[in-house]
C-alpha cells in the first residue's frame, strides 16, 4: 500500500492491487475511521467517502489537484 503523501494528517495512497483489470488512476485518503476514494481523471472527483465532512473533502480534492502530476507519476512508476 504505497503512501504517496500526507495532507493534514490524512494519508493519501493507493493499494498494491488495484483490480484486474486495473482501475483508472485514483487514490484513497484515510484518517482513523474516515476513508475516501478519489478519481484523478477525467477530473479530480470523489468516488466514495465515509467519515469525511464536505469541507474536508473539498480540501482533499484541492490537495490532490495540486499534486496530480506527482500522483500519476507514482502510479505509473509503481504499476509500470
Amino acid at each position: 500500500m504505497p503512501v504517496i503523501f500526507r495532507h493534514r494528517g490524512i494519508r493519501i495512497f493507493f493499494f498494491s492491487n488495484e483490480g484486474d483489470p486495473r482501475e483508472p488512476v485514483h487514490v484513497h485518503a484515510q484518517r482513523a475511521d474516515s476513508l475516501a476514494k478519489i478519481w484523478l481523471k477525467p477530473t479530480v472527483q470523489v468516488a466514495a467517502s465515509y467519515g469525511f465532512n464536505s469541507a474536508e473533502l473539498k480540501d482533499l480534492v484541492s490537495a490532490i489537484e495540486d499534486n496530480a502530476e506527482m500522483i500519476e507519476r507514482a502510479w505509473n512508476d509503481y504499476f509500470g
